[in-house]
């Protein structure tokens, strides 16, 4: 049995990692795997004859310039997509799984016309919301319901995919309706709870819907002792952390600068992920941590930390908190996507959307109190194990391989 697994980067960022892995655990259960990819990004954690990759770089940057001025991302990249159909057909796969194909590299019209041709069976992972929108990947910062019945105006054209004119929000919902819609044997994946319930209230609400978490290595996240209060002085403060990679209003930048003013001396922000530019913003009581050089050091200042807070505005399942509770530390978050699925009542609180002043309330009574214990955190952890989550995958394809149920 074969399976083809899609996605716009391999081994690289959140997506490609997650392909690779399952990839990998899918060949150790006896499946021939083979991925696609764009050629924008290094392929890393497989095989290079066991990568296709969908036309040049050129092709990434035409479709990427075009798509700015037209708002049709995913309509471009014509004849790299023809190409790749054809090395589809060869390969002749059982199962095909997808996971991003926006991001300026693959036409989602004829992949989608090839799918439901072919009659192959289609897994496909929604890792955001563009899947059955006119154009946003995220849409809870501007509050638009309009992806409900059908885009119309979009106030959300200079975010990802970003387009500099008047876009084609509502023509680019019907192509997207009329391509995701066209499938037989389609069985669509969230990592969360929350876009499950999204997906079911779209045009895409035919379809079957299966929860699976995303997962982290529990190997790497876990309880370290570290030098870094020491390192940076911070041997009898409450370490308040903070990590994002893309730093900015959608994940919380402004909530940390008005906490830094807020919180008295007992009290030290730690923010990892930052820059030169973000750097400009912040106040000099906020320490910041540009990179980390490898996930264990990274999983040393979740160690360090007394409670890391997430004031994301728009999140499908961060892995972030994830990765803070599995090294012992609580977990505060604002209630928005699938941010709140990841603490329970042991290991963490959730307060309405730019609720500061109950976010201040919440970091004081966490830290002063010393309500959540680091024993419940790794104990809730187990949850969050990427074997177990991908495993979950690999039965999937299983119940696919063995009855062909899509139910």
């Amino acid at each position: 049995m074969k399976i083809l697994f899609i996605n716009s980067v391999c081994g690289v960022g959140s997506t490609g990692k997650i392909m690779t892995s399952l990839m990998g655990m899918a060949k150790d259960a006896g499946y021939v795997v083979k991925a696609v990819c764009s050629s924008v990004e290094p392929i890393k954690g497989v095989e290079s004859n066991d990568v296709i990759v969908v036309g040049s770089k050129l092709d990434y940057y035409a479709h990427n310039v075009a798509s700015r001025i037209t708002d049709h991302e995913g309509l471009y990249s014509k004849n790299a997509t023809r190409l790749l159909i054809k090395k589809i057909k060869e390969f002749h796969p059982n199962i095909v799984h997808i996971h991003n194909i926006h991001g300026h590299w693959i036409n989602y019209q004829i992949l989608f016309e090839f799918l439901k041709t072919s009659n192959i069976k289609v897994v496909w992972t929604l890792h955001d919301c563009w899947a059955f929108t006119g154009h946003c990947a995220h849409f809870d910062m501007c509050k638009c319901e309009q992806w409900k019945s059908h885009c119309l105006v979009c106030k959300s054209l200079r975010d990802y995919p970003q387009c500099y004119f008047k876009g084609d929000v509502y023509n680019n919902y019907e192509m997207k309706q009329k391509s995701f819609t066209s499938l037989s044997n389609l069985i669509i994946v969230t990592p969360s709870q929350w876009l499950a319930d999204l997906v079911k209230v779209s045009f895409m609400k035919k379809y079957t819907v299966k929860v699976i978490n995303n997962g982290i290595d529990l190997n790497v996240f876990c309880q370290y002792q570290s030098d870094i209060r020491l390192k940076y002085h911070l041997e009898n403060k409450y370490v308040i952390l903070g990590v994002a990679f893309g730093w900015g209003m959608r994940k919380g930048l402004d909530i940390f600068i008005e906490l830094s003013r807020r919180l008295d001396d007992r009290f030290k922000i730690m923010l990892v992920g930052t820059d030169d530019n973000i750097d400009k913003q912040l106040p000099k009581n906020i320490i910041s941590i540009h990179r980390t050089n490898n996930q264990q050091e990274l999983a040393k200042i979740y160690s360090a930390a007394d409670l890391f807070v997430n004031p994301t505005r728009e999140d499908t399942y961060p892995t972030v908190n994830m990765e803070a509770i599995a090294c012992g530390t609580p977990v505060l978050t604002f209630r928005t996507g699938g941010s709140p699925e990841i603490p329970d009542n042991q290991t963490g609180c959730v307060v309405s959307v730019d609720d500061i002043d109950e976010m201040e309330r919440q970091i004081i009574r966490i830290c002063t109190e010393n309500i959540y214990k680091r024993e419940n955190c790794v104990n809730r952890a187990k949850f969050f194990d990427a074997n177990l989550k991908f495993r979950e995958y690999i039965d999937l394809y299983d119940k696919l391989a063995s009855d062909g149920g899509l139910a």
